[in-house]
């Protein structure tokens, strides 16, 4: 299973999550997109250094997550378990080159 898949499940789930540059944003996910972008509520957003700031909503991009810390209440069991429903990978014959080969260009004399 791909870790965004993992995110997305964790819907309304109280996280911490930790950026790159030591900031730590600890609050509600509200939604995770394909890119990684994470969605929060009720953020208590505190920066290396400085008084943490309350917010209402904020949104993550996705390449700036270093951690993503879960609570211990989650079942990791079931939501690790892979629902993707897998096509089966179907041999076409079709579209396999240019034709049979007719040689390597020979001149006619």
């Amino acid at each position: 299973m791909r870790l965004v898949r993992f995110l997305m499940k964790l819907s309304n789930e109280s996280v911490v999550v930790e950026l790159k540059n030591s900031t730590v944003v600890q609050g509600t996910i509200t939604g995770v997109d394909m890119s990684m972008n994470v969605h929060m509520k009720n953020i208590k957003f505190t920066v290396k250094g400085k008084p943490p700031v309350s917010m209402d909503h904020l949104t993550i991009r996705g390449n700036n997550v270093r951690y993503v810390i879960l609570p211990d209440s989650i079942p990791l069991d079931t939501l690790l378990v892979d629902d993707a429903k897998r096509l089966p990978k179907v041999k076409s014959l079709a579209g396999r080159g240019r034709g049979r080969g007719r040689g390597r260009g020979t001149k006619k004399k």
